[in-house]
Order: C-alpha cells, then sequence, then structure tokens
C-alpha cells in the first residue's frame, strides 16, 4: 500500500468517525423529544395529581378512637398517618381541631392477628387484619370530603423463628402501621 492511500483512508476514516458523534448526538436529542412528547401527553400516576381541594391547607388528626383491645394501637396508626400526610407535604398538620381547614376523625373497631402457615406445631405466619372507619371533613364549607366506614387493611406477618406473635407484637404492629397508613391515605387520594 502506498503512502498516499493510506494517508487518504486515515483521512476517511477521521471524516466517518467525526460524523459519529452528531449522529450520536441527533439520536439522543431525538430520543429526549420523545420522552419529553410522552410526558406532556398528561399520563401521570394515580394519587399524585390533587391532593385536597385548593383551600385545605392544615389539617389536623386526633388520635383515633381505639374501641380493641390492643395497646397502643390507636396511637402508632394516627402517627403513621400523620407521618405519610407529612410525606406528601401537600399540607400542613395541625393539633387544634378549631383552627384546622380539614379534619380526619376515626375509629379502629377491630384487630385480629390469625395464623396462616406453620412450621412444626407453631404458626409462622400470621394474617394481621385492621378494621375501621374514617371520615374526613371540611371545616370551612362543612361537608365531607372522604368517608368510609369499613376501611380494611390486612397484611401478612412472618414471626422469627424461635418467636411466638405474643413476645413480637408490638413489633408486628409497628410493622403494618406505615402500610396501613398509605393504604389509608391512597384510598382518599383517589376521591380528588
Amino acid at each position: 500500500m502506498s503512502k498516499t492511500n493510506s494517508l487518504t483512508s486515515f483521512r476517511d476514516a477521521g471524516r466517518a468517525a467525526a460524523g459519529r458523534p452528531k449522529r450520536i448526538f441527533g439520536r439522543a436529542l431525538l430520543a429526549l423529544a420523545a420522552v419529553g412528547l410522552a410526558a406532556a401527553c398528561g399520563y401521570n400516576l394515580q394519587g399524585t395529581g390533587v391532593f385536597l381541594p385548593p383551600h385545605i391547607r392544615t389539617v389536623a388528626i386526633p388520635v383515633f378512637k381505639n374501641l380493641t383491645t390492643r395497646f397502643e394501637l390507636d396511637v402508632k396508626l394516627t402517627q403513621s398517618v400523620i407521618t405519610e400526610f407529612v410525606a406528601r407535604g401537600k399540607v400542613s398538620i395541625v393539633t387544634d381541631t378549631e383552627a384546622a381547614d380539614a379534619v380526619l376523625s376515626g375509629e379502629i373497631t377491630n384487630f385480629s392477628a390469625n395464623p396462616i402457615a406453620f412450621s412444626g406445631q407453631a404458626p409462622d405466619r400470621y394474617e394481621i387484619r385492621i378494621e375501621s372507619k374514617f371520615t374526613l371533613r371540611d371545616r370551612v364549607n362543612q361537608k365531607v370530603l372522604f368517608s368510609n366506614p369499613s376501611f380494611v387493611h390486612v397484611q401478612e406477618y412472618e414471626v422469627p423463628q424461635g418467636t411466638d406473635f405474643e413476645s413480637v407484637e408490638t413489633e408486628a404492629i409497628d410493622k403494618v402501621a406505615p402500610r396501613f397508613a398509605r393504604s389509608l391515605v391512597l384510598s382518599m387520594l383517589e376521591g380528588f
């Protein structure tokens, strides 16, 4: 191969390589435009839109009434619901129900933990069922924004090997409470 041919081949290869970044950049730009168009089409996840009517800026969540025999179930569930509201950042939580734009009140009507799986003779998995009722009342317009007289949350809990449910019941409630709260708040969001 002559010196001139190899120099020409080298230049041609350089020109071809110089065109590649432009093509890659063009393809990346095209992909970004497609993503932008898809986002602009109005698709969004359920529950991520408007949280509450615009005039609701503060919500009071008094401790739920506990009609069960489970100690501190009311406190743990109430605190988890407050935490879920705060995490969404759309409203402020206040303690004074008279100063709030809306009030979420609730009653825990039933709590059960039933064994559903066994290893040997001891149960190692339980189904925890919490039954409750809730009302979110708009204090400004004097109307009910959300009401569910039979809200049910069911969740499985696996008991660590070598323990029984009674010894880990508090831990089980601590693990169930955040999912209970998320489920409740999401069910409220579906109405808005």
